[in-house]
């Protein structure tokens, strides 16, 4: 520890050494009038790829590249040095007597970051090394930060999101999985053109959020002086191109959702939403399976992927199981034998499934709860599940068979969701009931219920064909295709929360302060607290307890619960652990990933919405002015996970 201590501050002094040389460098440079800063343009005729591809028929030709240097080696009368530009690296081999003399003097004080152009000639090095001989080379930009050595061996991935210029640099995988992004979006483009659809676009800011159940972002037009939701879905504007006569629409673009943020959730996203006249989900499952399929054999070049830990097999024929069928296979409850609302409930509680505070006790209801609780986590191979109740399902067409029943689909791969589908509901007057089930919800504190969109109404009174609809999470997809474990490595810039303070944000909750500031005057006087414990313990029963500091890696709001967060916290082990905390009034959740908590660890697995809290997080808790203050116990980020306390 004492040595360690010693170097760091030699390490420290190292960078400000190499940073103060750089510039250095740089000066010199602009005053010998070669400041690359001024350079506006080079002409670029191949890439390292092309030269290694095309190497027998470009051999002792002249070529024009450019890129940074990534490595140096020899530096004498020959220097080696590895080119990377878009499509991979290539080898500049460098001799003093073939060259200007005082150009090979300025390039032997080139740095490894540093963005060059090469002229030079193709040619095979004695060992073997395709390269390019270097006849002139011109400094294009100067790297005054050097690149980390090992950068993707930090342990630290915020720092990779964050600097995800850098991340892209040094890490060749981290590129790959944005360019099957960009080649997956294509091959949906590609898939859909060829079918007749047409893309279109539709307002990201609304008056009404509508089109799925979820919590909008909110901002406010200052002409018209009001507020408008920034869209949580695309859905109701793409069907009223239906309406229009618009047979085959699809949109793909960003959606917003003012929710908690995960390995799979993203405040913003990227979906394709497609809708097509006279067809059902039927049709829909055609499709979306199709598709699928062949984006993994066309990119991957096969249907057996790894996702997860786990092996997936995308070949076409997947399984089509309605969800009460799901429900009785993997939890015994057969809800086509149940007749009342409240047998059903009953029936969901004896697994140990409760309905949320703000849902109905209805049969519809405890089905889907059952479904969403025990069924869902054990899909790893594509299956598509059917027929869900019309309680969660506001937008799709009843089942002609059971009208409790609608005909919808999802789509889960390794216990994801990565698509939804509906015969879409046509009936005006079914579809305002249905609508006003949601504002009865949403008056009764459900924030992602849906609204009344009397608009559309309108548009389904002149009629709306029988249409097959389907939204697909693009982001998920590009996850399953890049076994990529988080929605963060498939995002060039996911949402961070700032490393800075905001001074002109608004004032946080008096709740988020852990710890005030030094000087700070607090007032106390309005505040009471629990009267302290009368009854003594052992020592011995107190050390029991095992507290320990968590890192929480990620935090999410719990659907259809008002006051649970649901955490995914690093204590030390190589397994992460799950807390479920009802602080959600004191915090949002993106405010809380990042910290470091205290955690008893070793209590007994508790169920809550149907999910095993694994030990409970330590807050203060106090009373002031009549209602309940609170703050988690947030500690020094420096304090690592698992640390024990005594």
């Amino acid at each position: 520890m004492a040595e360690e201590k010693k170097q760091q501050p030699q390490a420290e002094q190292n960078l400000g050494d190499i940073l103060r040389v750089r510039r250095e460098k740089l000066k010199q440079l602009q005053e010998e009038g070669n400041d690359p800063f001024q350079i506006t343009r080079f002409d670029v005729d191949n890439d390292s790829s092309n030269i290694k591809e095309h190497f027998d028929a470009l051999e002792g030709q002249n070529v024009a590249i450019a890129g940074r240097l990534m490595s140096k080696r020899g530096m004498g009368k020959v220097s080696f040095c590895d080119l990377q530009d878009k499509s991979g690296r290539i080898q500049l081999y460098a001799r003093k007597d073939e060259m200007d003399e005082a150009e090979y003097a300025r390039f032997k004080k080139y740095d490894i970051g540093d963005i060059v152009g090469v002229h030079g000639v193709v040619f095979r090095t004695q060992r073997g090394e395709m390269s390019v001989r270097v006849e002139t080379v011109t400094l294009l930009s100067k790297s005054l930060l050097p690149l980390p050595e090992k950068f993707h061996g930090l342990t630290n991935t915020e720092l990779r999101y964050r600097q995800r210029y850098v991340d892209l640099i040094v890490n060749p995988e981290v590129k790959r999985n944005f360019i099957i992004r960009s080649q997956f979006i294509k091959h949906v483009r590609d898939f859909l053109d060829s079918r007749g659809y047409m893309e279109v676009e539709t307002p990201v800011l609304n008056t009404i959020s509508g089109g799925a159940t979820a919590r909008p972002f909110i901002t406010h037009h200052n002409t018209l002086d009001i507020d408008m939701y920034m869209r949580i879905a695309t859905e109701l504007p793409l069907k009223r191109l239906i309406v229009g006569g618009l047979d085959r629409v699809y949109e793909i673009g960003r959606i917003f959702r003012n929710e908690g943020m995960d390995p799979k959730h993203n405040p913003e996203f990227t979906t394709v939403e497609l809708y097509q006249a006279y067809t059902d989900f039927n049709g829909m499952m055609d499709l979306f399976e199709d598709l699928l399929s062949s984006a993994a054999q066309k990119l991957l070049g096969t249907y057996q992927l790894e996702w997860q830990g786990e092996q997936i097999d995308l070949t076409p024929g997947w399984p089509r199981l309605p969800m009460h069928e799901a429900v009785k296979q993997y939890c015994g409850i057969d809800f086509m034998t149940i007749t009342s609302d409240e047998e059903a409930v009953a029936a969901a509680k004896s697994i140990g499934v409760e309905l949320p505070e703000t849902a109905e006790k209805t049969w519809g209801n405890a089905l889907y709860e059952c479904f969403d609780q025990k069924v869902e986590e054990q899909l790893i191979q594509p299956t598509f599940i059917t027929m869900h109740p019309v309680d969660v399902s506001p937008l799709a067409k009843r089942s002609p068979k059971d009208p409790r029943l609608t005909e919808r689909f999802e789509l889960f791969i390794c216990h994801s969701e990565m698509g939804n589908a509906f015969s879409e509901l046509n009936d005006p007057i079914d579809q305002r009931q249905r609508f006003q089930k949601q504002v009865e919800l949403r008056d009764k504190g459900d924030d992602e219920a849906g609204m009344m969109d009397d608009d559309f109404i309108n548009a389904l009174e002149y009629g709306m064909p029988p249409t097959g609809g389907l939204g697909i999470g693009i982001d998920r997809c590009v996850m399953m295709l890049t076994n990529s474990d988080s929605i963060r490595e498939v995002i060039l810039f996911p949402t961070m929360k700032p490393l800075e303070k905001n001074e002109t944000a608004e004032k946080k909750k008096e709740a988020a302060k852990a710890v005030a500031p030094a000087g700070e005057a607090i007032d106390f006087s309005h505040v009471k607290i629990e009267p302290l414990f009368e009854e003594m313990v052992d020592f011995e029963t107190f050390a029991k307890s095992d507290y320990r500091a968590v890192k929480i890696e990620a935090c999410e709001a719990v659907p259809k619960s008002k006051k649970l967060l649901k955490f995914t916290l690093n204590d030390g082990t190589e397994r992460r652990r799950t807390i479920l905390s009802g602080i959600h009034e004191y915090y949002e959740p993106e405010e809380l990933v990042g910290k470091t908590a205290i955690a008893i660890v070793n209590l007994p697995p508790r169920k809550m919405m149907g999910i095993d809290s694994e030990g409970m997080l330590i807050s203060a808790v106090h009373e002031e002015d009549g209602r309940e203050g609170l703050h988690l116990l947030m500690v020094d980020e420096h304090i690592p996970a698992g640390a024990k306390l005594y």
